[in-house]
């Protein structure tokens, strides 16, 4: 991607674990900038990895933009049969641009560059109808607190209350910040029984905000899954 010059950030289960919330993956998840130069720079890099569109849909802007994920299995050797699913649009996530201003740059061990999707928005895009999200994104968040709860800033307080699904952490945040706990329970309700140390009830509440999370996934993705079966249709 980067010698190709494709505009993209790294997501999925392969920036889990630069997170620091292991996740064994097969896959590149790719955010991409839905662009007609980006994709023409993408077709290349894909043409260097040996790569071709499998599944539907094809490979075109539209189907991007329209919150589709294009498939692409590579045989070049030194990636024979990874997938690379690249995206443009997801439920709940902000554009490409908002994205990309946010984004976390990591140097790996060998000097290479990564770009990833910044944690809060990975933690949004996580946030699926799919059972193996879930245990995820509340390993990222409890990686992200146990690393930064010494010396917190004022973002990853407000991240930590926002987004924090672990019962005993959210008690103990609310315990620590009060003020803050009171002011993030106007957006986010069950911040309340943390506040108030009421432990079953902020259980309910989070198995709640999860099923309504899943629902509301589920809803996005039902006029999304017709089209895929009109192109599996016509490719037949």
């Amino acid at each position: 991607m980067r010698e190709h010059q494709v505009q993209c950030l790294l997501m999925g289960g392969q920036a889990c674990v630069l997170y620091g919330a292991a996740e064994f993956s097969r896959d590149t998840d790719l955010a991409i900038l839905a662009s007609e130069e980006n994709a023409a720079r993408l077709e290349e890099a894909m043409k260097a990895l040996e790569a071709e569109v499998v599944a539907v849909p094809p490979f075109l802007i539209p189907h991007l933009e329209a919150g589709h994920a294009v498939h692409f299995r590579c045989h070049h050797p030194d990636a024979v049969g990874m997938r690379v699913d690249v995206m443009s649009r997801m439920r709940g996530v902000d554009g490409f641009d908002e994205l990309w201003a946010r984004r976390t740059t990591l140097e790996m061990e060998d000097g290479m560059i990564c770009e990833i999707l910044s944690l809060p928005d990975l933690v949004r895009a996580k946030k699926t109808q799919r059972d193996k999200d879930w245990p995820m994104i509340r390993r990222l968040i409890e990686a992200n607190y146990f690393s930064h709860q010494a010396s917190p800033t004022s973002e990853q307080l407000a991240f930590w209350f926002r987004e924090l699904r672990t019962p005993a952490l959210l008690l103990e945040l609310a315990n620590a910040h009060p003020g803050l706990a009171r002011a993030a329970a106007d957006s986010r309700p069950l911040v309340w029984h943390a506040l108030v140390k009421n432990e079953p009830a902020l259980v309910e509440a989070l198995e709640d905000e999860e099923r309504q999370e899943r629902m509301a996934d589920q809803l996005y993705w039902q006029p999304l899954k017709r089209e895929l079966e009109l192109f599996r249709r016509e490719r037949r």
